[in-house]
């Protein structure tokens, strides 16, 4: 029978090439980490030379070959990361999960993929009680690096760096860096050993971050992307305990499915979020009251609509005067809710007044929100025949998108050049059109 001709494993050599690993060193340390995980392997410097000319090994070793060689590099290495499939029997390894997705987020090669990921609105999400009732995924022996309650609070030092990043100038900037922090940095503190409250606490703090840093992709309108670190930011919230960050990435998924034209999903998820919150503090109260009158409204459901909106406002009056870096909720936040419900509800002046006001109660430092904000302004403006008022959002809007990289602003854009041509006799239109090609071409640039 002739041999079925195999693509060699570019991955893989690559990977012992940078660790100076030999085959027969390699197979040593995976038979060495098949007996801690209670697997017996019986490989040598023959099998290995089959796995780089393309062969896959079992799917029971595959987690054995990747735990060797991350001893050897000193970092995580998935199965997906060497060219393999992660074996059927290990779907619950989310910090895998994590450093698969954000590797593949960091590589340009694989970013066209990930754009093209499906949004799922049909997906059933997990109650809390689900990923909390998940038993624990058994990890290798013989653990060198051990964390400590400082390394939690690094992740969450820089997350709020990160969140700061976003603000200024834009998800385009800040989700790079957030994806190489979790493969650099956050996937071996998962990774690592240390007293179990301290793990608790390093899993919360990451499921902050992939919360994060699924909402930038949103934001940036890669939509299946965006689901997918929402996905495992509840798996983390969840094996962590963390009630707050697995409600908060539940709202930010009922914003995805609002923005996406899914009401009645955005609804549900609005809906879930708010149940499944601990006893907490009025500004949660607040965060996940307006995302549920957001998305009432948006199924034509009036009463309940105002009706969410007054305990948004009633329990944001009662709040600290403090916001978080992530998942903070403020008088912009509210304001930007309060212009949504109108909205829906057929009252587009009082949408467009609440919009000023959100904008006049943003931090200047929110420059992303600002120019959102305006976006949205100029074509509500557009839309109800005001040409004239929107043209002078629309000349603010470009003078803040020069400097932020921002997918939505992008659309903004878009989206102006395609309402203006029809009022090429209106000088303001006239002036505004070329100037928003000028941005344009120098954005392209």
């Amino acid at each position: 029978m002739a041999r079925r001709d195999r693509t060699p494993n570019t991955a893989l050599a690559a990977l012992m090439t940078a660790g100076g690993i030999q085959n027969a060193q390699l197979a040593r340390r995976v038979n060495a980490v098949g007996r801690e995980l209670g697997v017996t392997l019986r490989y040598d410097k023959t099998s290995v030379s089959h796995w780089l000319g393309g062969s896959v090994p079992k799917s029971e070793a595959r987690p054995a070959v990747a735990e060797a060689l991350s001893r050897f590099l000193a970092r995580p290495v998935t199965c997906a990361e060497i060219g393999w499939e992660s074996p059927a029997t290990d779907p619950g390894d989310t910090v895998s999960g994590v450093i698969d997705l954000s590797r593949a987020d960091m590589d340009p090669s694989r970013r066209g993929v990930l754009r093209g990921g499906m949004y799922a609105a049909a997906l059933a999400v997990p109650g809390f009680d689900d990923v909390t009732d998940r038993p624990p995924r058994a990890t290798a022996a013989g653990r060198t690096v051990r964390i400590g309650s400082g390394d939690v609070e690094t992740v969450r030092t820089m997350t709020d760096k990160i969140a700061d990043i976003l603000d200024q100038v834009g998800a385009g900037h800040a989700r790079p860096m957030a994806a190489a922090f979790l493969v650099n940095s956050v996937g071996p503190y998962l990774r690592a050993s240390g007293p179990e409250r301290v793990q608790a606490n390093m899993k919360a703090a990451a499921a902050d971050l992939v919360y994060l840093t699924g909402w930038m992709a949103m934001y940036e309108n890669q939509q299946g992307l965006g689901q997918k670190y929402y996905l495992r930011a509840l798996d983390l919230a969840g094996e962590a305990g963390d009630h707050v960050t697995y409600c908060r990435t539940l709202r930010g998924m009922s914003l995805q499915a609002g923005h996406l034209g899914h009401g009645k999903k955005a609804l549900d998820l609005a809906d879930s979020a708010a149940e499944a919150a601990p006893a907490s503090g009025p500004r949660l109260v607040a965060f996940l009251r307006g995302q549920q009158a957001a998305s009432a409204a948006m199924t034509g459901d009036r009463h309940t609509a105002l009706t969410r909106l007054r305990e948004t406002e009633t329990a944001l009056s009662r709040a600290e005067d403090r916001r978080d870096a992530v998942g903070g909720y403020d008088q912009a936040a509210y304001f930007f809710h309060e212009a949504h419900v109108r909205w829906h509800l057929k009252d587009p002046e009082g949408s467009i007044r609440a919009l000023r006001r959100s904008n006049a109660a943003r931090s200047p430092l929110e420059r992303q929100g600002r120019l959102h904000c305006l976006g949205v302004i100029a074509e509500r403006q557009f839309r109800t025949g005001h040409v004239e008022a929107a043209c002078r959002s629309w000349n603010a809007f470009l003078d803040e998108h020069m400097a932020i990289s921002s997918a939505r602003g992008d659309e903004h854009l878009k989206a102006m050049l395609k309402a203006l041509p029809p009022y090429r006799g209106v000088a303001a239109a006239r002036y505004l059109e070329e100037r928003a090609r000028q941005v344009a071409a120098a954005k392209a640039a």
